[in-house]
């Protein structure tokens, strides 16, 4: 099996390095083809299942009573319209990282299908409508953003033919997005889908690949503004019952990437200070899922998995002799075994969504390899 190029380093990080350069810590578990096509199956058996299917739709009158495939064509499928979004950047980013592998054909297929021009077309129109302000603000327009920048980053002709498409909707997203964060006075701090601190990672992370300065700055400035005075993360008070993501590491993990290393380190220590000095990880306990076959209960399986890739992400932009960086490492292994067991497909409650969320922890979506390697 070849990996396609530029994703070698990626794949050798995973497989054989230990997340912080620290003898105590162990190799993150080896993500090879078959691994990825565990993922790849949940995202091949949803992006084009419209059924069934919870849509977020402002009727302004009788005309936009329509069926999910005629309202959003490309995102009507995996139960919602942003599930179905990092359906399909799932499927981008496996078929680019395992380009030979025996799932990739399918994963591709799936995305010439989607992503038409027509169907983009259509896309942008239902997002552009009035009424539609917030539709899917902030967490789906990233997520959107975020399958932008992996087709950018993807080296191949279809892919550049898709991103393409893809061109007028992801434009549409960074205008709604930037009209917004100016008016935005207050961060949004849940465990949800509106988090503030979650959406503004993955937007900084687009800018970045794609080159956008001006949005990068916005976004940066907006997470500076939101974040840089806190102190003291009531960290003992999560998880609420139907977090997906952790308010307190999710501000953390965004203000990584807007500072410099000894400078996130220090307000680490102002804003986090349950972390231990030593390799433990009983510091952050894991979170059960009462119930995976429930729509909400089951956001506790996709918790662990979010919170493994924000502890890895933490413990990377922390200087290199800081001592804290083993019990982020603990912490986040921990969380890994956990969220990565959750994903079985057994019900689709969840099988829909976490594939999505598994592959951005077990890629190192959100790290920089290079950074990453050399530490």
């Amino acid at each position: 099996m070849l990996e396609s190029p530029g994703m070698k380093k990626i794949i050798a990080v995973v497989v054989s390095l230990p997340l912080a350069g620290l003898a105590a810590e162990s190799p993150a578990p080896k993500f090879d083809a078959a691994a990825a096509e565990r993922f790849a199956r949940l995202a091949l058996a949803c992006v084009h299942k419209e059924y069934p299917n919870k849509i977020s739709h402002v009727l302004s009158s009788a005309a936009d009573v329509a069926p999910p495939h005629e309202l959003t064509p490309v995102f009507c499928g995996c139960y919602d319209w942003h599930s179905s979004v990092h359906g399909h950047w799932l499927l981008a980013r496996l078929a680019r990282t395992f380009s030979d592998a025996v799932f990739a054909r399918e994963a591709r297929n799936a995305l010439r299908e989607s992503l038409t021009s027509p169907k983009i077309k259509a896309e942008t129109a239902y997002l552009e409508g009035k009424g539609r302000a917030s539709f899917e603000r902030p967490y789906g327009l990233a997520w959107l953003l975020q399958l932008a920048a992996e087709l950018r980053e993807w080296d191949e002709p279809m892919a550049r033919e898709l991103a393409a498409n893809l061109r007028p909707l992801e434009q549409a997203a960074l205008k709604r997005l930037s009209t917004w964060l100016p008016k935005l006075s207050h961060p949004v701090r849940v465990g949800e889908h509106n988090q503030t601190a979650f959406a503004l990672g993955l937007m900084l992370d687009y800018a970045r690949i794609s080159g956008d300065d001006g949005f990068a700055k916005l976004a940066a400035e907006s997470a500076k503004k939101f974040f840089l005075a806190d102190k003291n993360c009531p960290l003992v008070y999560e998880p609420s019952g139907e977090d997906f993501l952790s308010p307190c590491l999710g501000e953390a993990d965004v203000m990584r990437r807007v500072l410099a290393p000894d400078e996130f380190a220090k307000w680490l220590t102002d804003f986090m200070s349950q972390i231990p000095g030593q390799a433990s990880a009983d510091w952050l306990a894991v979170a059960v899922s009462p119930d995976p076959s429930d729509p909400k209960l089951a956001h506790l399986d996709g918790l662990n998995l979010s919170r493994a890739w924000m502890l890895e992400g933490i413990a990377s932009a922390l200087p290199p002799n800081d001592p804290r960086r083993a019990a982020l490492s603990a912490a986040a292994g921990a969380h890994r075994q956990a969220g990565l067991a959750a994903v079985t497909g057994a019900h689709y409650e969840g099988g829909h969504w976490l594939g999505s969320f598994a592959v951005y922890l077990s890629t190192r979506r959100g790290i920089e390899p290079e950074k990453s390697a050399t530490r």
